[in-house]
């Protein structure tokens, strides 16, 4: 006889009376464990390990009404008694925990490891949930290895005895409480089965019939797999409970051998506050799990897509460092990645308003793709999609359906990256293509900046952003085309040599903050604009690099580009030289006015008290 320690009586207690808000884990619990010690045994007679059985792995389950007893029995490795007395004599001890650390200490089999995850000490006391009494009939896998009978009734110690005739495996038996009679029901634990344990590995029976559908789904041809398997088999991988949005089966001979199934859920965690998710994929070879949330297998921005792939190239009893840094494992994510940024295109052109929502939820991984992911960036960019200035808000097209509706004419593909659509259609930069009807991608999210940046051209045409001075060349280039003599270019404006003294004074009169001042060659109905001048984004993640979001950026020095036509620059050029004072107010205001409309004014509150003083000049 055998006292449990002060701390595993407190952890029965509460295994007993709180830990599980529903009795019926306890089904759960054990069949893991169970499938665990079938995984162990599985794992050792893979690495060619001297183990003595010949049974069949599985997992057995019975009741018996009359003496009130439900019985667990697995054919997996077993325990002799020193491991009873650790696995199940001490708090929190976990078999395959302490199976984990010692498989990660050979370098030859420690990616096996990771296919065990059952935490055995606390699950197996979940049983005492339902019952008063246990008892566990064992014997070791290791030749030569005795049976053993553990028995206890939870209340603080445990008997521990050699028993003969005991096969290898594990058999659990559970004297059921009075008021837990409801689980002595074939029907009852078949469903609890099904609802927690469908996808174990091994066949589990309750009273000699097989209950769980063990099936590699991704085995099976596509044809062959139904829209309600799909579900169950996705929630399963991903460990959810939506719907998949699409879902992909593919399988190829040559140039490798693979299996995979794989699916693109229908909302993101990530988007929903939670951390960062792990990469959803699990590898298998042969149907051994070989890396679950396989890192190596799909670069970092298809961390989103959930399934199976499995290849018969990959050895089983390879290290996870040689496995990650081999060739076959790099061919096969160039493989698997070129067919999921193709499986998405497909799918973009089947139902584009499918792939909007898709794109909704998870566009945000594509535009990281597209920065990170430089061997694929050309097809990746094709997943895209963009708000354009040609159709209604929230309406989104391709950067392909863009180029293809552009006039012959036009050299660059134009964007603006701008905090909403509505600032973008009343900017003075997007001013002059809607005049001259040319369409502009408005980008709203703040790593469009850097995409545009990574991408920098698509399909021959540069990406251009409507605020560079190359825009301005472009339009200027556009103007002198067409030999515009607008009823706006025909307004009273400052002579050249006006405009010449008006633009020198200003650039003295605003300082460091300006590198030059000159006439712009853009059509605009603004006084003035900032060109040159760094982006919004670029602004904001120097912000927080620097470790102080709430303080100012210095400006870095940006040019002013004014409109001689505007009757504020006309009236400037007068009042310099009337009241150079309220003028040099005038100036600065102007220049807060274009820095806002830029997007780079981090303090706009500075500019008030300047403000209120050119209104009090103006109504006095």
């Amino acid at each position: 006889k055998h006292e449990f320690k002060a701390e595993t009586k407190k952890l029965l207690h509460i295994v007993a009376h709180s830990l599980y808000s529903q009795r019926e884990v306890f089904v759960r619990e054990l069949i893991s464990n169970a499938s665990d010690a079938l995984e162990k045994l599985r794992q050792l007679q893979t690495t060619s390990a001297d183990v003595s059985t010949d049974r069949p792995l599985e997992i057995g389950i019975s009741f018996d009404s009359d003496k009130k007893t439900i019985t667990f029995e697995d054919s997996g490795i077993g325990m002799n008694a020193e491991e009873l007395k650790e696995n199940l004599g001490t708090i929190a001890r976990s078999g395959s925990k302490a199976f984990i650390e010692k498989m990660q200490a050979n370098a030859d089999t420690k990616d096996t490891a990771s296919s065990i995850v059952g935490q055995f000490g606390v699950g197996f006391y979940s049983a005492f949930m339902i019952g008063d009494k246990i008892t566990v009939y064992t014997r070791s896998a290791k030749p030569g290895s005795e049976g053993y009978c553990w028995e206890s009734d939870g209340l603080g110690s445990y008997t521990l005895s050699k028993a003969d005739n005991v096969p290898v495996g594990t058999k659990i038996v559970i004297s059921v409480k009075d008021d837990a009679k409801e689980f002595l029901n074939q029907d009852k634990l078949s469903e609890i089965i099904k609802k927690y344990s469908n996808f174990v590995g091994f066949p589990i029976s309750v009273g000699g019939e097989k209950v769980n559908t063990v099936e590699a789904l991704w085995t099976k041809s596509k044809s062959a797999i139904t829209e309600e398997e799909h579900k169950n088999f996705y929630r399963f991988v991903s460990h959810s409970w939506d719907d998949p949005m699409y879902h992909l089966v593919y399988q190829a001979d040559g140039p490798l051998s693979i299996r995979s199934i794989l699916y693109a859920p229908s909302k993101n965690p990530e988007a929903m506050g939670f951390e960062r998710i792990k990469p959803g994929v699990n590898l298998y070879s042969r149907k051994v799990l070989i890396m679950p949330n396989a890192e190596s297998l799909l670069p970092d921005w298809l961390r989103f897509v959930k399934g199976v792939v499995d290849s018969e190239d990959l050895p089983l009893n390879l290290s996870r460092e040689l496995l990650q840094n081999g060739p076959v494992i790099m061919r096969l994510k160039s493989i698997m990645t070129s067919r999921i940024i193709k499986w998405l295109q497909d799918e973009s052109r089947t139902d584009p308003e499918k792939y909007a929502k898709f794109f909704k939820e998870f566009g945000v991984y594509v535009k990281e793709g597209v920065c990170q992911d430089m061997s694929n960036q050309k097809d990746i960019a094709k997943l895209l999609r963009f708000e354009t200035s040609n159709k209604e808000a929230k309406q989104l097209v391709s950067l392909d359906e863009y180029v293809e509706a552009m006039p012959e004419s036009q050299e660059h593909i134009y964007y603006f990256c701008t905090p909403n659509r509505k600032v973008g259609v009343d900017s003075p930069y997007y001013e002059p293509f809607k005049k001259h009807n040319i369409e502009v991608l408005f980008l709203h999210h703040t790593l469009d900046e850097f995409v545009m940046g990574r991408l920098s051209e698509y399909s021959g045409k540069r990406l251009v952003s409507v605020d560079s001075e190359d825009a301005g060349k472009a339009l200027k280039k556009l103007s002198d085309a067409n030999q515009e003599e607008s009823a706006e270019s025909a307004k009273a404006a400052l002579t050249k040599e006006q405009s010449a003294e008006l633009t020198a004074w200003m650039r003295d009169s605003m300082g460091l903050q300006v590198s030059e001042v000159r006439v712009s060659e853009r059509y605009m109905t603004y006084p003035a604009i900032v060109v040159d001048f760094e982006s919004p984004a670029v602004r904001r993640m120097m912000k927080m690099m620097a470790g102080d979001g709430n303080e100012p950026m210095p400006l870095s020095p940006c040019t002013v580009e004014i409109n001689p036509r505007d009757p504020v620059i006309i009236g400037l050029f007068g009042l310099k030289s009337k009241n150079e004072e309220l003028a040099r107010k005038v100036a600065m205001q102007l220049l807060d006015n274009a820095l806002i409309a830029a997007g780079i004014l981090d303090n706009p509150q500075s500019m008030l008290k300047r403000l209120n003083e050119i209104l009090a000049a103006t109504v006095n």
